[in-house]
């Protein structure tokens, strides 16, 4: 067994591991990765995020996100927010750029812990969400066990996601989350997120996160919300996304671009053994 020296941040208590590869080489496999994220084992979390080199340094960092299921993920918005967070208090800097899978995300801290992002334009193609067919993304119906035929808005924002307007249970939603992630309709699986209007300015959201499972807080399911929400007249372009720990701004611009901002937590040194 190897011991590795590794970071751990939270947004709103979506929490990650971060394992910073730029100087020294660490080969994980996908279930050290598992083992890592899983929270009987050991310090656990809802994603793993590996920091290398930018190769082409046109950003601070190359970053590759993993779900606690071990498997590859192209968004996360609060982890990037955590990340970009870290290389900017590293330099003392107030922006920075992250590469991601989905693109290059620009980020500036705009309060001592407080970090906005740009998480970029969200798309709406069912092939590019992606859908297993051609269908309106913005009715989608979807036959559950649990409350009937539910009709949900999918988009992407780098990953896929389903929001549902309706307020439901914690409970509820471990048993109905994963019915709908690995629904027929979405062969990369999805995010699932219910969602209640207080008013045209606040929402409250509950998140099943694809390869993650019942979460706190996460940051792309906040940025998917409030674009349906805008697009169904339900909000405007700014909108509060309230989580159970907290709360997170999103405004959507007029180059068609989502700016998430919101708090992150400090940065604890810890040890891995795997």
């Amino acid at each position: 067994m190897t011991e590795i020296q590794a970071y751990k941040m939270d947004g709103l208590g979506n929490d990650f591991i971060i394992i910073d590869r730029r100087k020294d080489k660490i080969d994980l496999s996908k279930q050290q990765i598992i083992n890592i994220a899983d929270r009987k084992k050991g310090v656990g979390c809802d994603q793993v995020i590996i920091m290398d080199k930018d190769k082409e340094k046109k950003t601070n960092a190359k970053i590759t996100f993993y779900n606690s299921d071990g498997g590859e993920t192209g968004a996360c918005g609060n982890g990037s927010r955590c990340i970009s967070y870290f290389l900017m208090n590293e330099k003392k800097l107030t922006k920075s750029k992250i590469n991601t899978e989905s693109g290059i995300l620009a980020a500036k801290l705009t309060d001592k812990t407080e970090v906005s992002i740009d998480m970029g334009i969200p798309n709406f193609d069912w092939e590019k969400i992606p859908l297993s067919k051609k269908m309106n993304n913005a009715k989608i119906k979807i036959k559950t066990k649990n409350l009937g035929i539910l009709t949900g808005y999918t988009l992407s924002v780098g990953n896929p996601h389903v929001i549902f307007f309706k307020g439901i249970t914690f409970e509820l939603l471990k048993k109905i989350g994963p019915q709908i992630e690995h629904h027929d309709f979405f062969p990369q699986r999805c995010n699932v997120t219910f969602a209640e209007v207080i008013n045209k300015k606040n929402i409250a959201v509950k998140v099943w996160e694809r390869g993650a499972g019942l979460t706190l807080a996460c940051g792309t399911a906040a940025c998917a919300t409030a674009v349906a929400a805008n697009k169904l007249g339900l909000t405007g372009k700014k909108v509060n996304i309230h989580f159970k720990n907290g709360t997170l701004q999103i405004e959507l611009k007029k180059n068609k671009h989502i700016l998430m901002t919101g708090s992150v937590s400090n940065i604890n040194n810890i040890t891995l053994k795997i």
